[in-house]
């Protein structure tokens, strides 16, 4: 493995101590939801005290640069350099004891991702990428599936939920899982793009999504050769809140049957 750029040394310290704290709440999930009915206060605690232990390590290191993250919000500083942070991607999965969450760090200079890692505490599985450096987890060098017959391959999604519903959404269910060998919603965005650059899926799309949900998870797809747009087609930007990623063998295949037969 080429060893990792000290940035990233730096962004695994930081996540390696919220996700102590994690761990340890995550462990007090089961008596909570039987016993209290003060859970979602106790999730956002856990949430908030991520968070601040990821700043109190980033700031230390980096305090001009600006940062952005999902419960602070904009902290303005240097107007080159921007960290973006996520301390539980998955909140909801967390909630209910399911070990599929992560957190999220990511550099930008000048409006583009140059480093990233994602972090799930639970299995233990660190995910990192630098541009021209390509993407790891756990010392291993990850590239995208090679999958180019897609009755062979597994789709990710996100599932509107509450307010979220968009137009058009069973459609896009309908005409991708007809296709491929089945779709899979694992409720963590991040996640689902590492194990795109990982190969573990070979497509994976969702919309209004925010820059911390997928800044990492673009890099890490990049750096492992597969491709970024929105599910128009349309080029991806850190203002997109949509996203299609997959290998590039069947990028275009799914960008059409995502526009198949819309209303």
């Amino acid at each position: 493995m080429d060893s990792q750029p000290p940035i990233i040394n730096i962004f695994e310290k930081a996540v390696r101590r919220a996700g102590k704290t994690l761990i340890k709440d995550f462990g007090e999930i089961e008596n909570l939801q039987i016993q209290s009915k003060n859970l979602g206060d106790f999730v956002t605690n856990a949430d908030l005290k991520s968070e601040q232990i990821l700043f109190e390590t980033l700031q230390y290191y980096y305090p001009n640069y600006s940062f952005l993250s999902e419960e602070k919000g904009n902290i303005k500083g240097s107007d080159e350099e921007l960290i973006v942070i996520d301390p539980i991607d998955g909140t909801t999965n967390f909630i209910h004891g399911i070990p599929i969450f992560s957190i999220v760090i990511a550099r930008l200079y000048k409006n583009e991702i140059i480093d990233g890692v994602v972090f799930n505490p639970i299995t233990n599985d660190f995910f990192w990428a630098s541009r021209g450096k390509g993407a790891w987890c756990n010392n291993a060098r990850l590239r995208v599936s090679k999958r180019e017959n897609f009755l062979e391959c597994i789709v990710g999604t996100g599932i509107p939920h509450i307010n979220k519903i968009y137009n058009n959404y069973l459609i896009e269910i309908d005409q991708i899982s007809k296709a491929c060998s089945g779709l899979r919603r694992l409720g963590c965005a991040s996640i689902d793009l590492a194990y795109v650059a990982a190969g573990k899926l070979d497509a994976f799309w969702e919309r209004n999504l925010n820059l911390w949900d997928v800044c990492s998870g673009v890099l890490l797809i990049k750096e492992a050769g597969g491709k970024i747009t929105e599910p128009s087609g349309d080029s991806w930007s850190i203002n997109s809140k949509d996203i299609l990623a997959s290998n590039i063998k069947i990028h275009e295949i799914v960008q059409q049957k995502l526009n198949e037969n819309k209303i």
